[in-house]
């Protein structure tokens, strides 16, 4: 059924194609690869310009030599190369890099068509702000004037708290760690992305379990499992690319694909074993499984004796979870997931995976310690063709993540600790005083002020309260009253009725964007917003981070079109304006006034990112693995031979100490099968050296060629002084040492990267040798236990496992038993899901300002079940209210389908335009609506967070289905 598109949406009636509006010519496979260039007629590349080249230029480009660019698609996490074809500046025609060890000469819809990104007539062209309700063109002076001016008197009046910096998954990696010192500058930790509400609870559950929050594999890895288990993951259509790794080890090595998930997706289409459970009960089905594991022995018990603390205090936890208990709970029959089990124990090593379906939950951080549970039970955990490999969303989530555009830590998870201050103050060459009086202060509970600068800010899932709440409930002086939204999609956040209202009470809303996005058109503003137009990131350069860390160099495809500029140039203009330009530049090197030379930016994070081993990837080395990506081994990503001999390709994070140093990366996150200088890696030892009397340390193991032969903590100074080894420093690495904290110094704040280098040269990891930790005491759950959604229709379940208390995180009052209390399962019966569509990605204002893909899915629609939709009386293709408890609706075509289960309802995620109803296309500026609008199902969703880092709920409220 899902192959064939015999049903509903995919089956919709015939219209006037959008393409033909665009070309008058036919499309074959080769015209829509090479994204409407002079393949199919040289005028389309004029059109689809809107103006912007000029004509002269466009008719000579036949004659002129075609230059290739190698990029990186701006769409997901996978990395695929990008070769674009350049005639006089014009971007004329593109082809998969057939080189790419990711791609391998393959692209998906959205990478294919991803020329119409950077040249698509929908873009902003120039800034704009909202007078008297129309929209009128400005210039960069006076735009960069006005909102700074604004900001400036709300600082005045309301401190730096009262802006709020919402920065982006898009942004390359020097330009998401500009944005994130340019808060600190500012003076705020207000600040975040879009990691916050796709993998937060991922980073938070991994690193909390072993000591990195990343994927610990890669997809090329994945090559060499014999068993792929996915759960809340769809790569068909979210990561389609990704899939050609899964299934080369499902026909490679007859690798058993099992896949989770409450519906059954078009990656379920290819699974041997498809197991439906309900939303929200990922640990119920998780426990489920082990409970087979240990009931018959089938963990690996050595692994879990030398290299994991806890496991006893998990047994107890699932001991409760028998069959008859998990079926209750999930829906799932005890004898499928005891033959998973089984699947699972005799195909060793396995790869878990998972993606937002898992994460999204008030539970989330539950689920993803869960996730890696099973794995260190079955001892999948180090080894290749193993580990948990986390397919993040956006093309630079991880690196953004990595860069600290996040409002709990600075670049490199090093935190908000006066040390991480230091740390940071001492790479940025800044006054420590200076920069903490840009913060405002607060009163404590015992009554005396202390600095907001060591205070988490509010999440972006939560910057609506931060304008709407009571400040007298906030730990903040005042609230929020201008909001940046920086390349952000505002409709992929839930509660978007209250949004509206939070975006109407603002003083100021600024959008950055290639794109007007929904952000210009969800309110009924008519004064104080402003449209900033950014260019796209084939308009610059730098680096990304692929979700399997790799960093890879993008060289700038062609010059910034219209009057876009590129983000950090627009950042340096702010910077400016603000007073603070020299300072905030003080150690890179400037094109001009406002231009930061990019690879100097990245030198600078190269000087202080020792936490995660960001330092060893210099630009150097990043373009010569882009320039010779054929000399990278597909599976292993090694290069045999060549300049770039014996590095992993794009040098996966950790790449330990400096550029000089040549460490090769980090492919498999914690393998002790090869040494630490060639890769190898043990967990890290971030959570001391012992608890309740138990070792925390690895028992007895250790990497390749360690000179230490047992556990070990992390290292300093101190403890290169009692091996010995302190005489290998050199002079000048002994005199940064000494400059830090002499002997306390760490291989964290150690900015000669010696620490490191001596480290390594004995073959041990420099963040110590430790077991991975199954229960986190820190968590509100230390052990992982289901919880029932604050939604739920499963009213029987909410005495057995109910939710959290309320409580106070992030500034904010967090709500959950207030909520879960009240029954509105009644009026509201049906589970509504969300996700993704393989045409679309993330909120979807590019994708749908796409004509290629715009093509291909032009109508919003919800998934229901035959008998769900006949006991509604709803017909396949009608049109039908969804309405979920907290009064959001949406009006969006019936698709009546098997894919989801009795009584559970999906949405995707990827549109706006629409509000409850009302068509607001007339609301974008001119030329700059979206091809397709459709309602944002988000409007529908409702309340909820998870418990440690404000996650919201996106699969499994509750919602009624109505004919409209």
């Amino acid at each position: 059924m899902l192959r064939k598109k015999t049903n509903g949406v995919a089956r919709r009636p015939q219209r006037t194609s959008i393409l033909s509006k665009v070309a008058e010519s036919s499309v074959d496979r080769r015209a829509f690869l090479r994204g409407s260039g002079l393949a199919i007629g040289g005028l389309a590349a004029i059109s689809a310009t809107g103006g912007s080249v000029t004509k002269a230029n466009a008719a000579t480009a036949a004659a002129g030599a075609v230059e290739t660019v190698k990029s990186v698609c701006t769409h997901c996490s996978v990395g695929c190369t990008v070769v674009a074809e350049v005639q006089n500046g014009v971007w004329t025609g593109q082809e998969p890099g057939w080189d790419s060890p990711f791609n391998l000469g393959a692209h998906c819809a959205k990478g294919a068509s991803v020329r119409e990104h950077a040249h698509g007539e929908r873009r902003l062209k120039y800034p704009m702000k909202k007078e008297g309700g129309e929209w009128k063109r400005i210039s960069w002076e006076q735009a960069i004037n006005e909102i700074g001016d604004g900001m400036m008197q709300i600082r005045d009046e309301s401190g730096p708290d009262s802006v709020y910096w919402l920065g982006s998954a898009k942004h390359n990696n020097e330009q998401a760690y500009l944005f994130r010192k340019f808060a600190a500058y500012w003076g705020t930790n207000n600040v975040d992305h879009q990691a916050r509400i796709c993998h937060s609870t991922t980073v938070a559950g991994v690193a909390n379990t072993w000591g990195y929050g990343a994927m610990t594999n890669s997809y090329n890895d994945i090559h060499n499992s014999k068993a792929i288990f996915i759960i809340g993951g769809n790569p068909a259509e979210a990561h389609p690319v990704s899939l050609l790794h899964v299934l080369k080890a499902k026909e490679q090595n007859n690798a058993p694909l099992i896949v989770c998930d409450p519906r059954f997706t078009r990656t379920a289409a290819h699974a041997d074993e498809y197991v439906r459970f309900r939303p929200g009960s990922d640990v119920a089905l998780v426990w489920g499984i082990l409970w087979h594991i240990f009931e018959n022995g089938w963990e690996d018990k050595e692994f879990i004796r030398t290299r994991v603390w806890g496991m006893d205090q998990i047994r107890e936890e699932v001991a409760n979870w028998n069959p008859e208990e998990v079926e209750r709970v999930t829906g799932t029959p005890g004898s499928q997931l005891k033959r998973v089990a089984r699947t699972l124990a005799n195909n060793r090593p396995g790869t878990v995976i998972w993606c937002m379906g898992g994460t999204q939950h008030t539970t989330g951080n539950n689920n993803t310690r869960a996730y890696c549970i099973l794995q260190l039970a079955l001892g999948n955990m180090g080894t290749s063709g193993g580990g948990t490999n986390i397919f993040r969303g956006h093309d630079n989530v991880q690196g953004a993540t990595d860069l600290g555009v996040l409002s709990h830590t600075l670049p490199g998870y090093y935190g908000l600790s006066k040390g991480a201050w230091a740390h940071w103050g001492r790479v940025w060459g800044e006054d420590r005083e200076w920069l903490a009086g840009q913060f405002d202060t607060t009163k404590g509970a015992d009554g005396k002020d202390k600095s907001m600068q060591n205070l988490t800010g509010i999440p972006v899932s939560r910057w609506i309260d931060g304008i709407l709440e009571d400040k007298e409930n906030m730990d903040q002086p005042n609230n929020v009253r201008a909001m940046v939204l920086w390349g952000h999609a505002p409709n992929s956040q839930t509660r978007m009725t209250e949004m509206k209202t939070a975006m109407e009470k603002l003083d100021m809303l600024v959008v950055v964007d290639p794109y007007p996005t929904v952000s210009a058109v969800l309110h009924d503003r008519t004064d104080g917003v402003y449209l900033l137009p950014a260019c796209t990131q084939f308009e610059t350069r730098g680096s990304v981070t692929a979700s399997n860390r790799s960093l890879q160099w993008r060289d700038k495809v062609v010059d910034p079109l219209f009057e876009s500029l590129p983000d950090h140039v627009i950042i340096a203009k702010f910077a400016n304006k603000f007073g603070w330009g020299d300072r905030f530049f003080r150690n890179i090197e400037m094109e001009d006034a406002e231009t930061p030379n990019v690879e100097s930016v990245t030198r600078e994070f190269n000087s202080g990112m020792w936490t995660i081993g960001y330092t060893g990837q210099s630009p150097e080395r990043m373009k010569t693995h882009m320039a010779n990506q054929h000399t990278f081994d597909r599976t292993t990503l090694r290069a045999i031979g060549g300049p770039a001999d014996g590095d992993y390709y794009g040098m996966p994070w950790p790449c330990w100490g400096t550029a000089e140093m040549g460490h090769p990366g980090t492919p498999n996150l914690y393998d002790m099968s090869k040494p630490v200088s060639e890769g190898g890696l043990t967990f890290r030892a971030r959570f001391g050296v012992e608890r309740d009397g138990d070792n925390l340390l690895a028992d007895g193991v250790y990497s390749v060629n360690s000179e230490i032969q047992d556990g070990y903590p992390e290292f300093t100074m101190q403890m290169l002084m009692d091996l010995g080894w302190d005489g290998e420093l050199t002079e000048d690495e002994r005199s940064a040492i000494d400059a830090v904290a002499g002997p306390k110094t760490n291989w964290k704040t150690d900015l000669s990267g010696g620490i490191q280098r001596v480290a390594i040269a004995h073959e041990c990891a420099p963040f110590g040798n430790a077991k991975a930790r199954a229960v986190v005491w820190t968590f509100p759950d230390p052990v992982p236990i289901h919880r029932e959604p604050l939604y739920t229709n499963r009213r029987d379940l909410v005495e057995d496992y109910p939710t959290y208390e309320d409580r106070h995180a992030y500034r904010l009052p967090t709500l959950y038993a207030s909520i879960q209390k009240n029954d509105v399962s009644k009026e509201y019966p049906i589970i509504l899901t969300s996700g993704r569509l393989v045409e679309y990605e993330g909120g979807g204002e590019e994708s749908r300002s796409n004509p290629w893909l715009a093509e291909l899915q032009q109508d919003m629609f919800v998934e229901m079940h035959p008998r769900d939709a006949n006991n509604n009386g709803i017909r396949d293709g009608s049109q039908v209210w969804v309405e979920g408890p907290e009064g959001g609706k949406v009006k969006v075509m019936a698709m009546v389908t098997e894919r989801v289960g009795e009584g559970v309802a999906f949405m995707p995620f990827h549109f706006g335009g629409h509000y409850q109803g009302e068509d607001l296309r007339d609301k974008y500026p001119d030329g700059a609506d979206p091809y397709v609008l459709g309602e944002s199902c988000n409007v529908a969703q409702t309340y909820g967070y998870d418990s440690v880092t404000q996650m919201q709920e996106t699969k499994c409220t509750l919602c009624k289905i109505s004919a409209a």
